[in-house]
Formats: C-alpha cells, sequence, structure tokens
C-alpha cells in the first residue's frame, strides 16, 4: 500500500518532539523511547522535523536536522507506519532538507511555507513543484500565530493541481481558514487523492466529524497531524476510532468529549500568551510521564508561560480519561532500554 492510500484511511499522527538533557543537548534514549511509545500506541504515522521537534534543530550551530530523522528512522523501519519528515525553508534549503528526508527512506515531506511569507502565489507554487519532483508532498497551512501566513483559496485551488500532493495538513485555527482549503480541493475533483488532516489543535473532534458539502460530493478530515496528539497518544487512536465507527453521526457525548480535548489543548498550548508556551507545554506532559526528562527546549528562555503548570495541573485532574498514564508506565522500562 503507497504513502497515499494509507494516508487515505485516516491516521493518527504524532509530531514527534525533540528529547533534551539538562544541557540542552540530544537526549538519544529518550528520543527513542518517544518514537518507540507513538508506534506502540497505535499511530498510523509519524512526522519528525516539525514545529513540535523545533525548527532550531536545523541551526548548524546545532546541527540536529539529520541526526533526529536518523534516530526516528531508525525505530520506524520496523514499523508499517507512513513516516514524513518536517521540510522548510527558502527553496534551496527545502530542497537539500527533502534530499536528506528521501536519502534516509522517509516517504511524505510535510512542507511549510513559513520561510516565504512575502512570495507571490506562483512563487509559492513553483517553490512546492520543486519539492513535490522529489518527494510526495503534504501541504501545510501553518496558523500566522506561530510563523505561518495567510494562503488564499486560490493557492489551494492551484496547489491541488500538483501531481504529486498527497496531503494537506488543515492548521490555521481558523474556521474561514479551514473551509478554504476544504473547499479548494472539493472543486479540483481530487478529493478522492487528496487526504485531508486536521492540524486545528484546538478543534480536533469537530474537524474530524465534520462532513462538508460544497454543492457536490461530501468530504471528510479523515486524521491528524498534530502536536496535541504527541501526547497521550493511545487516547487519539481511541478517538479517532470512536469517530470512524460513530460513521460521522455526531452524539453529545462525542461533543462533550470535543470540548474537553479543547479545553486541555489549551492548558497544553498557552493560546493565553500568543502560544509562547506551547512545546513546553507538550514536553511538560511528557516529562511527568517519564518519556523525557525535562521539559527543556534549545532556546534557554523557551518554558512555561507563568500559570501554565496550574492549567496542565488543571485539565489533568479533571480529564483523566483523556489520559493513557497507565498505558505508558506499564511499557517505559521497555521503552528506555
Amino acid at each position: 500500500m503507497t504513502p497515499r492510500d494509507r494516508l487515505r484511511r485516516g491516521l493518527v499522527i504524532p509530531a514527534h518532539p525533540l528529547a533534551l538533557n539538562r544541557e540542552r543537548k540530544l537526549d538519544e534514549k529518550h528520543q527513542r523511547a518517544l518514537t518507540r511509545y507513538y508506534v506502540a500506541a497505535g499511530a498510523g504515522g509519524i512526522a519528525v522535523g516539525v514545529h513540535t521537534t523545533q525548527f532550531a534543530i536545523r541551526d548548524p550551530k546545532i546541527g540536529l536536522f539529520k541526526p533526529v530523522l536518523e534516530l526516528a528512522m531508525e525505530e520506524m523501519l520496523k514499523h508499517d507506519v507512513v513516516k514524513i519528515a518536517g521540510v522548510c525553508g527558502r527553496t534551496r534549503q527545502a530542497v537539500t532538507e527533502a534530499e536528506i528526508a528521501k536519502v534516509l527512506g522517509y516517504e511524505v515531506a510535510l512542507l511549510s511555507l513559513a520561510d516565504l511569507r512575502k512570495e507571490s502565489v506562483p512563487a509559492l507554487l513553483d517553490h512546492v513543484r520543486s519539492i513535490a519532483a522529489m518527494i510526495p508532498v503534504m501541504g501545510f497551512y501553518l496558523q500566522p500565530a506561530v510563523g505561518g501566513r495567510i494562503l488564499p483559496y486560490e493557492f489551494w485551488r492551484q496547489f491541488t493541481e500538483i501531481e504529486h500532493v498527497v496531503a494537506i495538513k488543515i492548521a490555521p485555527f481558523n474556521r474561514y481558514q479551514t473551509i478554504d482549503v476544504i473547499r479548494a480541493v472539493s472543486d479540483s475533483g481530487r478529493a478522492g487523492e487528496i487526504a485531508l488532516y486536521t492540524g486545528n489543535d484546538d478543534h480536533i473532534l469537530l474537524d474530524l466529524l465534520t462532513e462538508y458539502d460544497f454543492g457536490g460530493a461530501q468530504m471528510q478530515i479523515v486524521g491528524g497531524l498534530l502536536g496535541h496528539w504527541a501526547v497521550w497518544t493511545k487516547c487519539a487512536v481511541s478517538q479517532l476510532a470512536s469517530v470512524k465507527a460513530s460513521g460521522a453521526k455526531v452524539s453529545r457525548d462525542l461533543l462533550t468529549l470535543a470540548q474537553q480535548i479543547t479545553d486541555s489543548n489549551a492548558a497544553l498550548f498557552d493560546p493565553a500568551h500568543e502560544f509562547r508556551g506551547c512545546i513546553a507545554g507538550i514536553n511538560e506532559v511528557l516529562r511527568r510521564q517519564g518519556l523525557l526528562q525535562g521539559r527543556w527546549c534549545l532556546d534557554p528562555h523557551e518554558d512555561l508561560s507563568p500559570g501554565q503548570s496550574e492549567e496542565i495541573d488543571r485539565v489533568c485532574k479533571i480529564y483523566p480519561h483523556l489520559q493513557d498514564d497507565a498505558f505508558v508506565w506499564e511499557h517505559l522500562d521497555e521503552w528506555l532500554r
């Protein structure tokens, strides 16, 4: 089965964090443990080198882009998961990253356009074509609050015509912009070829439950590639299974669950402080579970925001059904070997 076919089935795809030690150097043991956890939890794919992995791994002074991709690939090669590499930067850098990813065995590039904020739509499309000629592409609508840019319907409509586009991660955290992407895929006639994935961590379950209809065939967002799913991943797998089993019939229980997931995400992603603590928030939960030694980020100034730890305490206390602590603690020793 091709990566395109597997993506069309609808998968849980965690955005892989970066494990660091107290000196803010790569912690290989815990980095491998994270990958093993995602596989054991039932993730259908793993995305490495993305926002949650920290974009600074590409800094030549840090030099972790290739080593981190290599570590994850060594673990993923043992399993049937879709292997996704984050690719970003201007065209020269993006081509280099795509080449590294392809040589290492990655099957899809999650292509960020954040570094091309001032480029025209034709220039953006040329950039995408350069990468798609090398490796299948998953488009990425990243919210402006964390470095993305507004991408109009016209861009997405032309984007869908690029042959080796296999999926789109929709993550503008905005209903209007989310609809722009889905409508563009619908209008392209390629809804059966391009898989739609939510990256809207503030709207996860409702994105998955909604049937979209623009006067033609009905469409659905089939899975998610999410920073939120980097924690409590086994529960995320169960949630996606519940959505599929529901046949998109929305029960009150699912609507309540959607609200609880969004409330939890607010504690992790720190929208109260413009998402400054989002990576540290994910890392903090993994630290509490034992999957990371600490919540350290490459930037020593990047940490939890004031009050964020208390917010994480709150959601952990009131939503135990959203957490997979018992599963993690049962297997942690074997993942850390």
